[in-house]
């Protein structure tokens, strides 16, 4: 991968320097808020080569590219324009977002932002944590020995002061100031403020009593703490004088936010930590083959979504609070899954690429990184998707049922699996093996059942009919545009209905201010134009109704566009329906010309 010329091409695609707003990564992905989405050009980006896929939804874009991530990230940000992290200037100014979703995809945004700048040592520190369990356990070492006692304080060190870590990045995106945040923090895991949790001794605070609790590992405390000091420095700020601000402020902040995280806020805290905790291992003792089906089938689907990183406190806060948590156990039966579909997929497809892609794909899944897998095979195909859900939904309720714990946080992969000895382990082997194999065999057998492929094609999708109606072939329509096949190839109908749907699941391309006409890009890069009559562009909207915007997300079937045939035929005009594939160069454009058939169009990329 040439970081170099890849990055910057796709800064141009993302439409320049003032076009990001603001760019970080996570274990795959650039992820990216613009000013205009109508600046980024999609199509380009996915034809990039080392580009595994584009996502745009919850106002980000995400462009997947795999491990390497980090690297292509640190020759981005050197850009011209560019900063880590950046926020808009008056240059770029963000869109302002309301309402719930908008705020609900902030907390996210802002969640993910405070683990995902050390991921990579939670992972780390988290597998090292599994193998010191499987080492002791085997009778490699001994735990009262040297060698274990300093292995065991380069894994804990990260979880035992991880609110100062969480602190400084809070820090970085509330705009506080970053080394007090970090003192209060270091002050909640304290050595003597540590050892009166211990010792449940009271202390006071001039008169008010301070309730003693341990803070070590602790997340929800000390992001409240850093929320309530986002507001306090700007006040402290507008009061103090300049020339006394640098001693005075962070001064203030200390006397002030120290004493009231520990009287207040940190029991806040605490309490809601706890109470989290204790719901989701309520509902688990009550009901662990229900939870196993649920996360199993469905994590991988909150990781598209990015729903996990509200998750991920919650299970420090059990590991913190409880020693254990029943969810990534469960949820590496759904890792598992997508990895074994990506095999499936591997030694099934006769696609050159298509096995380099899913090769690579199942080893990255294995350890955990499943974006691969989901961007670039099983999403591709739907079938071997569809399969790792039900392999993973069974593999997390034999899971669930064997009561597996996680005694360390390590992110859900083979390396993590130490981290599950003890009560449930052959439970957790069974779990994993269902849902892996599971998902192997079934996708080999079904996952590509109907995928017309050769050593060098992809699958062909079949477009279904846009609109109720006679299926006529494109030359016999009465423009020469259309008919000479100058657009492109692909189909007409003489319509019976009002309704114009989405032929294929894709991205509204093109829209007209007069409605006759309307363009779809699927994620595969076929540019479809639907186009209702001919010279209908003179009626200037009458007779016809759009339900849908540009860069829209439509799935196939969806109503697009409603229209009065039958008045368009009075006033004089053709009212036929040509469906047409604008880049047929690049496709195979088989029309279905069976009466009885839904599908109008099969397209398939071109044999190399």
């Amino acid at each position: 991968m040439e970081f170099d010329k890849l990055s910057s091409k796709i800064l141009e695609l993302m439409g320049g320097s003032k076009n990001v707003a603001k760019v970080w990564h996570c274990a795959t992905r650039l992820r990216f808020n613009v000013v205009s989405d109508d600046l980024v050009q999609k199509k380009q980006l996915e034809g990039l080569d080392d580009i595994i896929q584009v996502v745009h939804g919850r106002d980000q874009w995400q462009i997947v590219v795999g491990t390497q991530v980090a690297d292509l990230y640190e020759k981005f940000i050197q850009l011209p324009g560019i900063n880590g992290d950046s926020k808009p200037t008056t240059d770029t100014q963000e869109k302002v977002k309301h309402g719930p979703i908008a705020l609900l995809n902030r907390f996210i945004t802002f969640i993910s932002s405070l683990f995902m700048p050390f991921l990579d040592a939670i992972c780390g520190a988290g597998v090292l944590k599994g193998i010191l369990a499987l080492t002791t356990t085997l009778g490699w070492l001994s735990a009262k020995g040297g060698t274990y006692l300093i292995l065991n304080a380069a894994a804990d060190s990260l979880f035992y002061f991880l609110p100062m870590f969480i602190a400084f990045n809070a820090a970085k995106q509330l705009k506080v100031d970053r080394f007090v945040s970090v003192a209060i923090a270091g002050a909640l895991v304290y050595p003597s403020i540590v050892n009166l949790a211990t010792t449940t001794t009271t202390i006071k605070f001039f008169g008010i009593p301070v309730i003693p609790m341990s803070y070590t590992s602790s997340v929800i405390p000390i992001i409240l703490s850093i929320w309530i000091l986002s507001y306090l420095e700007p006040i402290l700020k507008k009061y103090i004088p300049q020339s006394l601000r640098y001693v005075f402020v962070a001064l203030l902040e200390l006397v002030i936010m120290i004493p009231l995280t520990m009287i207040v806020i940190g029991p806040i805290g605490s309490t809601i930590s706890n109470a989290l905790a204790g719901s989701i291992m309520t509902f688990y003792n009550h009901a662990a083959i229900i939870a196993g089906l649920v996360i199993g089938a469905l994590w991988q689907v909150i990781v598209i979504f990015g729903f996990h990183w509200m998750i991920l406190p919650l299970i420090m806060s059990n590991i913190a609070k409880l020693g254990t948590d029943p969810i990534f156990p469960i949820a590496c039966a759904a890792v598992f899954a997508q990895a074994g579909a990506a095999l499936g997929v591997f030694l099934k497809t006769r696609n050159k690429k298509m096995k380099q892609v899913s090769g690579s794909a199942f080893v990255a899944g294995i350890f955990g990184i499943t974006e691969p897998a989901l961007y670039g095979v099983t999403l591709k195909y739907r079938r071997p998707f569809y399969i790792a859900i039900g392999t993973g939904a069974l593999g997390g309720m034999i899971i669930g049922m064997a009561g597996t714990q996680a005694h360390a946080f390590a992110f859900p992969s083979l390396l993590s699996i130490p981290t599950y000895l003890g009560k449930g382990f052959a439970g957790e082997i069974i779990g994993l093996l269902v849902s892996f194999v599971g998902a192997v065999v079934l996708t080999y057998l079904f996952g590509l059942k109907g995928v017309k492929e050769d050593e060098d094609s992809t699958n062909d999708e079949a477009l279904i009919m846009p609109v109720e109606g006679e299926k006529i072939s494109l030359n016999q329509v009465n423009d020469e545009v259309f008919s000479s096949g100058e657009m492109g190839q692909g189909i007409a109908i003489k319509p019976l209905s009002d309704e114009i749907l989405a032929p294929m699941t894709g991205t509204i391309s093109a829209v007209f201010e007069t409605n006759h006409a309307i363009g779809i890009t699927n994620a595969a890069g076929v540019e479809l134009l639907i186009h209702i009559g001919i010279d209908t562009v003179e009626l200037k909207g009458k007779y016809f109704e759009r339900f849908v915007n540009q860069g829209d997300m439509v799935k196939q079937g969806e109503r697009l566009i409603t229209f009065d045939y039958q008045a368009i035929k009075d006033a004089g005009y053709d009212n036929t329906v040509m469906m047409i594939v604008l880049n047929s160069k690049d496709y195979n454009v088989e029309p279905d010309m069976q009466a009885d058939e839904t599908t109008a169009l099969n397209v398939g990329v071109k044999n190399a």
